[in-house]
């Protein structure tokens, strides 16, 4: 007997409008393009008023006791965030990137996903005790190599053994990539007929599972420019790579698919909740609901920790449930118990920050560093293989 897809039972939200509130919409859509200009300007001008933030002493705690640090990050800031613990407080360290989204780490590397780039950064730890303040640092990523993939709206990237896999939204596939290509696409959902710049299902999660792609999220199964817009409220999916089968529909906004205990969980951002999809019992639910657009997933020793978001009004978000129910938003990262689904620890941005996307565990690296490709440091820093180390000359002391 095939098991038919759990379809999410949620309030349903109305998406109908008036095309005579085209004009009001783009207009509405100006207003937020200037604004985030001024937050831009702001960052640049006073980032230490602009980036602050609040937090919860357990949050600290977990960063200590669990020795890791976690990289966030925020395209609608252009940052990359390392959360890191120092002497019993937080620290943050910024990163400045053009449209940040996706973050992958594996070993000794970390991977972003920019505007229209893919930057890989590789962990120097000989280059991490020149660091300013010299000699706190555990890790330094260093700027390795950086590959133009044109803007295709990169969401969720993750390694899949040594290869690095990209959701590649614009053109609504999984792709890989090559030296002689913007990009490879290797898989598209089976209700999208064609390659096309057009966003047709907003492809935007991924799971890997064993080494290979498992697990997708997509706004609607659409296949139409834009189509999944016209049902974003309760047109989402969970779906099995490997299987081709849907495995959750209904979904309000889903993200962030992540196999962890055996459990496929994932956010569905338009009701700010954890959800689980149980692969034995074909059975689905909700954990717990967050105080912001749920956005970026990662786990520690029980705990899943989970980004917010604020999200405004604009034409991607409204008409979903989060922002129809007009309760407060909160930007940052929460920590839940899974046992539990109680909110544990949390660190909230106060300002400028208003929208997280990725967050990533770094296990094992406490105060980790990552020099922007123009630092001082990249220009001095070299790294050769060990046989050619044995040959290089040492400057001499006179």
């Amino acid at each position: 007997m095939v098991k038919q897809a759990t379809r999410w039972q949620g309030t349903q939200v109305s998406t109908s409008e008036d095309p005579r509130m085209e004009q009001a919409r783009r207009d509405k859509a100006e207003s937020e393009r200037l604004r985030r200009e001024q937050q831009a300007a702001r960052i640049r001008e006073n980032p230490a008023e602009a980036l602050k933030s609040e937090f919860s002493a357990a949050f600290v705690t977990l960063l200590e006791q669990g020795r890791l640090s976690i990289a966030v990050s925020t395209y609608q800031a252009g940052q990359v965030v390392f959360l890191r613990a120092d002497q019993g407080k937080l620290n943050t360290h910024f990163c400045a990137f053009n449209r940040p989204m996706g973050v992958a780490f594996q070993g000794n590397r970390l991977v972003i996903g920019t505007n229209n780039e893919i930057f890989e950064f590789r962990n120097t730890p000989a280059v991490a005790p020149k660091v300013e303040p010299k000699g706190r640092h555990d890790a330094c990523f260093i700027p390795r190599s950086v590959h133009y993939t044109g803007n295709i709206d990169i969401h969720e990237i993750d390694f899949a053994g040594d290869e690095l896999w990209l959701v590649n939204t614009r053109f609504s596939c999984l792709c890989t990539l090559d030296l002689d290509h913007s990009f490879v696409p290797r898989w598209r959902p089976p209700w999208v007929s064609a390659y096309a710049v057009e966003d047709r299902c907003h492809l935007n999660g991924l799971a890997v599972v064993d080494g290979r792609p498992r697990y997708v999220t997509a706004l609607g199964r659409t296949d139409t420019a834009g189509g999944w817009r016209a049902n974003k409220n309760a047109g989402g999916v969970l779906y099995d790579v490997v299987r081709d089968k849907v495995l959750v529909e209904g979904l309000s906004m889903p993200h962030s698919p992540r196999w962890y205990r055996g459990r496929v969980w994932f956010l569905e951002s338009g009701y700010g909740a954890l959800s689980w999809y149980d692969p034995t019992t074909a059975s689905s639910g909700r954990l717990t609901q967050l105080p912001g657009f749920t956005r970026g997933l990662d786990f520690v020793e029980g705990y899943a920790v989970i980004g917010l978001s604020q999200v405004r009004e604009t034409n991607t978000f409204e008409g979903i449930p989060i922002t129809a129910d007009g309760s407060e938003r909160r930007s940052g990262v929460w920590v839940v118990d899974l046992g539990t689904g109680e909110t544990v620890a949390l660190l909230r941005f106060s300002d400028a920050v208003e929208e997280i996307f990725a967050v990533k565990v770094l296990p094992g690296l406490t105060f980790p560093s990552l020099l922007e490709p123009g630092h001082e440091l990249v220009g001095v820093s070299y790294v050769l293989p060990d046989a050619a180390l044995r040959q290089v000359a040492h400057p001499s002391s006179s």
